[in-house]
């Protein structure tokens, strides 16, 4: 099966299947709400997309300074490489715990190894504010929050019965909702980090670099699409070194090992930043669960029902797989709110829990050749582990909301790794395009 091929008609969803191609290549197939959406735009201006993010507070000894980061319509890895060099040290001795958006403003931590307060009190950034607030023996790693806080305007709604509509989608948002990877996981105006991953995982070097130089989309401007076009037909370095615009730093920088090193596909490929290349194979990670989870909605039985095969998950972080014997059991975990069901993702330890389905699974990899030893090729390759995992299946998160004229303003906590334009895509129910 590959990206976008439909699901069996006589599969009925949990809310409302939707129409945009994109988002069905990418897996997310379903709508949580039937509600009509409301239109509208997201990110008019950077002040209409607010992130906190919501992390323990630090202590106060250890080699790593930690500052709270204010930033207003900065790409993040730019504005890090930005304050190391005003530091003038390199970029790896700054580390933080989630990734924020660029076209929002946005509060985070980052973690500064063997850097002074006065140091950081000398950066100076337009739109950036650096405060030390205390100090830890590690650095912050990835994924080492809590959560983030939300306050998102969409503006340019369908007036329609607004006040009502909004009411209806927030009470069925908190019933529960899709837990979709969001667009940006794959790639705001290029959506192939999945694609670039799942060739890493079959050793297609070759497709890969082609994948990440060379497939164009509408959304960019003609004349980078007229030379990632060209280079896919002509194969030409040195025409395409000539026609890539300078600021595509990481398209250049594997054209130019490309030009030394003819045909060398993985080391070009290498050339990228590590925290970049990690990337692509977690990214097919998200795409599968996606998938998945579009096929489970499909199935005729919502999310919210537990069915043998499926998996639960409880707040301590353990899962356990549903079967007939222990289905009722299972079903009231999960009615009084101790545990949700989920999904297993696989990674280069390809385990999964006795008596889970891996029949979908199985599916989505077998024609694609992909199983745990590709994992663990590609993570001998790019240098990162990359384990399974368990994901719930569904969100619940309480949305206020507040309704002025044509906008609507939400306002929401979600916990990390989960993403408000998944929130966002059940209010607006719009072309995908419009929400990043």
């Amino acid at each position: 099966m590959e990206p976008g091929d439909p699901i069996e008609p006589s599969l009925r969803g949990y809310g409302q299947e939707s129409p945009w191609p994109l988002e069905r290549e990418l897996g997310m197939r379903w709508y949580g709400t039937a509600v009509p959406g409301i239109g509208g735009r997201l990110r008019e201006s950077p002040e209409d997309f607010v992130v906190e993010e919501v992390a323990s507070a630090p202590g106060t000894e250890g080699d790593y300074l930690v500052v709270r980061l204010a930033k207003r319509n900065w790409e993040q890895q730019h504005l890090v490489k930005e304050i190391a060099r005003r530091l003038g040290i390199s970029h790896r001795r700054i580390t933080w715990a989630g990734t924020k958006d660029r076209r929002a403003v946005t509060t985070q931590l980052l973690s500064l190894y063997r850097v002074t307060e006065e140091q950081v009190r000398q950066v100076s950034l337009r739109d950036v504010t650096l405060e030390p607030v205390g100090r830890a023996r590690e650095g912050l790693a990835l994924g080492q929050l809590e959560g983030n806080r939300f306050g998102i305007q969409i503006r340019g709604c369908d007036p329609q019965d607004l006040r009502e509509r909004v009411a209806r989608v927030a009470e069925g948002v908190a019933a529960g909702i899709p837990n979709y990877y969001g667009i940006q996981r794959f790639g705001v105006i290029r959506p192939i980090t999945h694609a670039v991953g799942e060739a890493i995982l079959r050793e297609e070097w070759e497709r890969a670099v082609l994948i990440y130089i060379a497939r164009s989309f509408l959304q960019e401007p003609e004349g980078i699409r007229a030379a990632r076009d060209a280079f896919q037909e002509s194969r030409d370095v040195r025409l395409a070194l000539r026609e890539f615009p300078v600021h595509l730093a990481y398209e250049r920088a594997m054209l130019h090992h490309l030009q030394a090193a003819p045909g060398d596909y993985p080391g070009a490929l290498r050339v990228l930043p590590p925290r970049l290349l990690s990337l692509f194979v977690s990214a097919f990670q998200s795409w599968l669960f996606n998938m998945l989870l579009s096929r489970r909605m499909g199935s005729g039985t919502p999310p919210t029902e537990p069915v043998p095969g499926d998996l639960i998950f409880f707040g301590d972080g353990k899962s356990d797989a549903v079967s007939a014997a222990n289905l009722p059991a299972a079903r009231l975990q999960v009615t009084r709110g101790r545990a949700q069901t989920a999904l297993f993702i696989p990674g280069d330890d390809f385990g999964a829990h006795p008596g889970y389905d891996t029949a979908p699974l199985e599916e989505l990899l077998g024609p694609r050749g992909i199983g745990a030893e590709s994992f663990r090729q590609a993570s001998a390759f790019v240098g990162t582990a990359y384990a399974g995992t368990v994901r719930r299946m569904l969100l619940f998160p309480a949305v206020t909301v507040q309704v002025e004229n044509d906008s609507v303003h939400l306002a929401f906590t979600l916990s990390a790794g989960e993403y408000a334009t998944t929130v966002c895509r059940e209010f607006m129910k719009t072309d995908p395009l419009q929400m990043i």
